[in-house]
């Protein structure tokens, strides 16, 4: 045997033994005997405040969820059952936790977690004409019924109607059209107005925006157009009263802002409280644009859902100011002019919605002072 042959047989036998080591030394990824059911089991029959940790609800809201979903098509797999699937869903939308993570915690692979990810989501998204938006308009809000300082001026007020960024990700030539004034890309361009967001919204028939009817209407912030169907502040005039300096103005104008804002201020709590519930919202994982588009919508439904349950304690509820209207003089962010209408119609709107502002505002200074 002359020496390229031994040296040949050598390497040969090395690569196998090195290989025989390699296997006897692996250690599998998943070695508990703790199941994912078992830990499905472990958390639907453990601590009810350690439930609502890790899964951002209670007990019966999930148990209702479960329900809806299986309603909606959701169905037992050989592997998962409905309860399960959920409970993976709500473990990365919750935490953010990556379909890698979640697979080691419930002893998945990565393909099978983002599978049902998608899955569940795709259905909680299904229910967004049923969860998103106004419900009844007929109905007075009871923040509004039961608290003299909006009714009856605020009777005809169906919600509030406000802008959010959320951080996702994009790809890299679309990323400077994506970035916003805060740095980081979001789902639209990044420096789009709020305003041409809602008229968007309003004109796809996609989105099956719900206008108001008749005389109801939103409470918007400045950045929208005062018209029919949305309230607007006044312009020019002191709106977030927070400093204790006096500053003059039209103080009729002040009072109605002054409330306007501390109405509308529900839906900034309203954020607050949704992006804190479920973390994915700081920064949506590297899915594609539509799934990532997804997640939000369902983490949208599933705090409105949530929000409709006696079992939360959570509630969103505007709260008292800490100052007292007859020290008007505070000082606050004053806001520029009404901008100027696109359309003739608008121009018409406008005017009509002014009317109603000013008779409004009227209305509250005339009662105050009597009080």
């Amino acid at each position: 045997m002359d020496p390229d042959e031994e040296l040949a047989i050598i390497i040969l036998m090395m690569d196998y033994f090195y290989r025989k080591l390699r296997s006897a030394s692996r250690v599998p990824q998943q070695v508990s005997n703790f199941s994912g059911h078992n830990h499905m089991i472990d958390l639907l029959h453990g601590n009810d405040r350690r439930f609502v940790d890790i899964l951002r609800m209670p007990k019966s809201c999930f148990i209702r969820l479960c329900g809806l979903l299986q309603q909606n098509g959701v169905r037992n797999t050989r592997s998962l059952s409905v309860e399960e699937q959920v409970m993976m869903f709500l473990l990365v939308v919750g935490h953010g936790d990556s379909s890698r993570r979640s697979g080691y915690e419930w002893h998945h692979s990565t393909e099978t977690v983002s599978r049902h990810f998608n899955n569940i989501c795709s259905r909680i998204v299904g229910l967004a004409p049923q969860l998103i938006g106004p419900l009844d308009f007929n109905n007075i809000p009871p923040l509004i019924a039961n608290n003299s300082r909006y009714f009856p001026y605020f009777r005809d007020c169906v919600g509030a109607i406000d802008g959010t960024h959320i951080p996702c990700i994009v790809d890299a030539h679309l990323q400077p059209a994506y970035r916003n004034r805060k740095g980081y890309t979001t789902g639209w361009e990044g420096s789009v107005h709020d305003a041409r967001v809602l008229r968007e919204a309003m004109s796809d028939p996609a989105f099956s925006f719900p206008t108001p009817p008749g005389e109801k209407y939103f409470l918007v912030d400045a950045g929208y157009a005062n018209r029919r169907g949305f309230l607007s502040p006044y312009r020019g005039t002191n709106y977030h009263l927070r400093d204790r300096r006096r500053l003059g103005g039209d103080r009729k104008k002040e009072l109605f802002n002054y409330r306007h804002a501390s109405l509308r201020n529900a839906v900034e709590r309203t954020f607050g409280i949704w992006k804190s519930r479920f973390r994915i919202l700081r920064g949506v994982p590297h899915y594609p644009l539509r799934t990532q588009r997804d997640i939000i919508i369902a983490c949208a439904v599933l705090h409105n859902f949530l929000m409709m349950s006696d079992d939360v304690d959570v509630s969103v509820t505007a709260e008292e100011d800490a100052h007292d209207e007859d020290d008007m003089d505070q000082g606050g962010d004053t806001i520029g002019q009404d901008a100027a209408p696109s359309t003739q119609q608008e121009e018409g709107h406008q005017t009509e919605m002014g009317r109603f502002r000013e008779a409004l505002t009227e209305s509250m200074w005339a009662c105050r002072n009597q009080n």
